[in-house]
């Protein structure tokens, strides 16, 4: 395995662990693609399961997203479990046509008779001072897709907890991994239980704003939290940690508590994950708001190179700004 035995894991050791004891409790599940057997693939997530279980569950796929996929599927409706990876989820776009076809179709359209149970791991999001198609954060192409499950890990443990979850599920399941995170922070995963998809969870309590964030970008809300905090300011921060199917109902009820909702992701603002947050709870607690909802989110454009990558990003003084003049509102 990955991990260092010396040292509280990193968001690639806990997948690396959690694909290690799947695995290792279910013989029927196998993971496929690019590099991800003799090299462990390119971020070393995978490493050691060849080793451990052979060529003939830990597969070397060609540079093909699309077969992977339909391979994988071909699997999954017979008897099998594979974890896919893409190397990047800029990558997953050959394969979007396997996904939404087959993949997210395949219950619905044998009406239940046939389910597909994968995953697909993909890195996503900036932040690493990668190349182009490596730092996209598309994940509203996926949660517009009936039939598919979305989840964003945000730290180690609910890496570790999701990946199991994911395993786990009945139905496909896309695992977007910030890059961001895999190796910056450091947390124990000894006793944690598979995550239940499909919830938010309060990860910060206070009673004057509501931030709702989640992946890379959640650590940097938390940090805003605390120089709020400084001012006399109070947050309840949200992970969603499940784009899709997403539960409002902890975020409308904070809403109820702290009358104001500010949004921080990475993906572009436009038809995104956090103008569904928004509607949502302007569905369900629209009189409870003491101002208008904002977000804090990257740009609608490509996400550009090293210079001027972080001023792509939401910065933790934008954070701070919106919420400060949100509280004077």
């Amino acid at each position: 395995m990955a991990e260092k035995k010396d040292r509280a894991p990193t968001m690639v050791d806990a997948i690396n662990r959690a694909l290690h004891e799947a695995m290792d409790s279910d013989e029927t599940i196998v993971v496929i693609g690019e590099d991800v057997g003799t090299n462990g693939g390119v971020f070393r997530v995978t490493a050691g399961l060849k080793e451990q279980f052979g060529k003939d569950r830990v597969i070397d796929a060609p540079l093909a997203e699309s077969g992977i996929i339909g391979f994988s599927i071909g699997m999954a409706m017979n008897g099998l479990k594979p974890v896919a990876e893409m190397q990047f989820s800029g990558f997953s776009y050959y394969a979007l046509a396997q996904i939404e076809n087959h993949a997210a179709r395949m219950r619905w359209r044998t009406r239940g008779a046939h389910s597909v149970p994968m995953v697909i791991r993909m890195p996503y999001g900036a932040g690493v001072r990668a190349l182009e198609h490596h730092s996209e954060s598309r994940e509203a192409f996926f949660a517009h897709i009936p039939g598919l499950k979305i989840v964003i890990p945000a730290t180690p443990a609910r890496a570790y907890a999701l990946t199991h979850a994911a395993i786990r599920d009945p139905d496909p399941v896309i695992v977007m991994e910030p890059k961001a995170v895999y190796r910056t922070i450091r947390e124990d995963i000894d006793g944690i239980e598979p995550a239940e998809i499909g919830v938010s969870r309060t990860v910060r309590e206070g009673g004057d704003l509501t931030i709702v964030s989640y992946g890379a970008m959640l650590h940097r809300a938390l940090e805003a939290a605390e120089s709020l905090a400084a001012d006399g300011i109070d947050t309840d921060v949200i992970d969603v940690e499940t784009i899709s199917p997403l539960d409002a109902a902890p975020i409308a009820a904070s809403v109820e508590k702290t009358g104001r909702l500010l949004i921080v992701n990475e993906a572009p603002p436009s038809f995104g994950p956090a103008g569904e947050i928004a509607m949502r709870v302007m569905e369900e607690s629209f009189y409870s708001l003491h101002c208008p909802i904002r977000r804090i989110c990257g740009w609608d454009i490509h996400v550009p190179f090293f210079a001027r990558e972080q001023a792509y990003l939401p910065s933790v003084d934008r954070i701070v700004r919106a919420a400060r003049d949100m509280i004077t509102d």
